[in-house]
């Protein structure tokens, strides 16, 4: 018997509760329309939130990085891999957030999987959002401290276990900024504050929040007014900027710290100059005006409106997030071929990514939808919620 069959039979199980992924293929650039698996449909469930992943003037930088730089690292950044563009980036994104230093990482998961355990460990505890993100949970297993989950966003419940806490050597309180499955804003005001009060260090993972929050983008620090009160903030490049990779921002004892400690930075190879180049082109961007964070919440607010309208529950979302929740996986599933079928894309998510029970249409708005397909896709949702029983 191969000892790999229980693959098949898991297979199995996953396909009959509705839970098995379907995979699809997109068959050139992101954006507003694209082309999946041979059709064109109407791209509502990808990160690109300003529009910048086919933006001209991000291709340009990556284009002309390739010919000063070449197609490589070839090197972890701390052997022969760090460029004059990787420190470039790095001093950009500090001067965006309003941080006294960065440092980059290949993605937003390897950030987090590089600070947690560099910060905490065995002996210590990290007190963490039960809906953060895999990769926090990851990161906090790695690092073999004790891991206490508080209620997903809720102030009080995590005042309550970090006064319950015996004193550990180290305390470490991780929270989401946007939550990517919900569209809801942490209370980070509130988790400042108790971190304050405790002696906790205050992690944010800025993921969702940059490009979205605060002023021209800046983030959910910003968007608080908390510029020096949170420790480390966490962030990635492949979202609002639609390229790749990830940073962390906080002083720079914490970036010198974890240049030495932070084991992706030491074993894994640099980010290509093209994609850092990108990421240079898309602060650049920002900085230079807010007109796509501004033409990305008002589309988010005019397709929010249709759809509650509508009858849809969007749960408490705050942001361009916006689930449209089902409850049944099967449904969900269901609910996504048929919008396929009418040029749609929006894909169905279910357990494990959200309880069961909670499975769900996840939109995620951008800067480059146009208000006439928003109202259009609007439109088809509610046709198929009536059909569905949903509405």
């Amino acid at each position: 018997m191969n000892k790999l069959d229980f693959i098949t039979e898991e297979l199995v199980k996953l396909k009959e509760a509705g839970l098995l992924i379907n995979i699809r293929t997109i068959e050139g650039p992101q954006g507003a329309w694209i082309t999946v698996d041979g059709k064109k449909v109407f791209n509502l469930c990808s990160n690109n939130y300003l529009g910048f992943a086919n933006n001209p003037h991000l291709k340009s930088a990556a284009q002309k990085a390739i010919e000063e730089y070449g197609v490589g690292p070839a090197a972890v950044r701390t052997i022969a891999g760090t460029t004059t563009l990787h420190k470039e980036l790095e001093r950009k994104l500090a001067l965006f957030k309003g941080a006294e230093s960065t440092i980059s990482f290949q993605s937003g998961f390897c950030a987090n999987l590089a600070v947690i355990p560099a910060i905490v460990r065995e002996g210590d505890t990290v007190f963490s959002d039960e809906l953060n993100h895999a990769s926090i949970i990851d990161g906090c297993r790695l690092s073999k401290a004790k891991i206490v989950r508080y209620e997903h966003c809720n102030p009080a419940d995590l005042q309550a276990k970090i006064s319950d806490e015996k004193r550990g050597r180290r305390m470490l309180i991780i929270t989401d900024g946007v939550f990517s499955m919900e569209g809801d804003i942490a209370p980070l005001p509130e988790i400042v504050r108790i971190a304050e009060t405790f002696g906790a260090i205050t992690m944010v993972d800025d993921a969702h929040g940059e490009g979205v929050l605060g002023r021209g983008g800046r983030g959910i620090a910003d968007h608080f007014n908390l510029h020096g009160k949170v420790g480390i903030e966490v962030g990635t490049l492949s979202k609002a900027f639609s390229v790749v990779g990830g940073y962390i921002a906080g002083n720079k004892r914490l970036t010198e710290y974890l240049a030495q400690r932070g084991r992706p930075f030491l074993f894994s190879s640099a980010v290509t100059a093209a994609d850092v180049a990108a990421c240079i082109a898309a602060v650049d961007t920002l900085v230079a005006s807010d007109a796509l964070v501004r033409q990305l919440w008002e589309n988010t607010v005019f397709y929010q409106e249709k759809m509650k309208q509508a009858g849809f529950n969007l749960g408490q979302t705050k942001t361009p997030i916006t689930p449209v929740i089902i409850g049944d996986a099967k449904i969900a599933r269901e609910f996504s071929q048929r919008l396929f079928d009418e040029g749609i894309f929006a894909q169905a998510i279910g357990y494990p990514t959200v309880p069961i029970g909670k499975a769900r249409i996840r939109v995620m708005l951008s800067a480059a939808h146009g208000r006439d397909d928003l109202a259009w896709a609007a439109g088809r949702f509610e046709k198929i919620g009536k059909v569905l029983g949903i509405l």
